[in-house]
């Protein structure tokens, strides 16, 4: 492999969408499996109009369990898919739209989900944006202090 991946590439990839992420959930599982990750896909598997909640749960919860080393959520903008990721408690969902965002959630937020507005990214750019979220380790320090204040437990 050819990134130095900063999640636990022993467990696979968590990917969820609804019907306007599906396009580049699709292409951003060939990309992953191209570089030779596992990928677990909690759907939609169809352009069909779905649900994002439907998706985005199981998503979240395989990160949110341990069962997947980070997840990938994509809708139409993105805010539905992670306004619904971050009601899981140890989910840190980001939502990015530019490559210096993706680096900032991970270095800053420990983030543990990307979102991704299909509509409102161009696909390289979205492949771009995974690229550096996995490859960007958390800074920890102040951050660390900030992170450890988020949940509401």
């Amino acid at each position: 492999m050819d990134m130095s991946y900063v999640f636990d590439a022993s467990k696979p990839i968590a990917i969820g969408c609804d019907h306007a992420g599906l396009e580049y959930k699709t292409a951003l599982i060939k990309w992953l499996n191209d570089k030779e990750y596992a990928v677990t896909d909690f759907g939609t598997y169809s352009a069909d109009s779905v649900d994002y909640p439907d998706f985005a749960h199981p998503t979240a919860a395989a990160v949110e369990k341990g069962e997947a080393a980070f997840g990938i959520l994509l809708c139409g903008s993105a805010n539905g898919v992670a306004i619904t990721a971050n009601k899981h408690q140890g989910i840190r969902a980001g939502l990015c739209w530019q490559n210096d965002v993706a680096q900032l959630i991970r270095q800053h937020n420990d983030a543990n989900m990307i979102c991704i507005p299909a509509r409102f990214v161009a696909l390289p750019l979205a492949i771009q944006m995974l690229e550096t979220f996995m490859n960007t380790p958390f800074e920890g320090g102040r951050h660390a202090t900030r992170v450890g204040k988020i949940a509401c437990n």
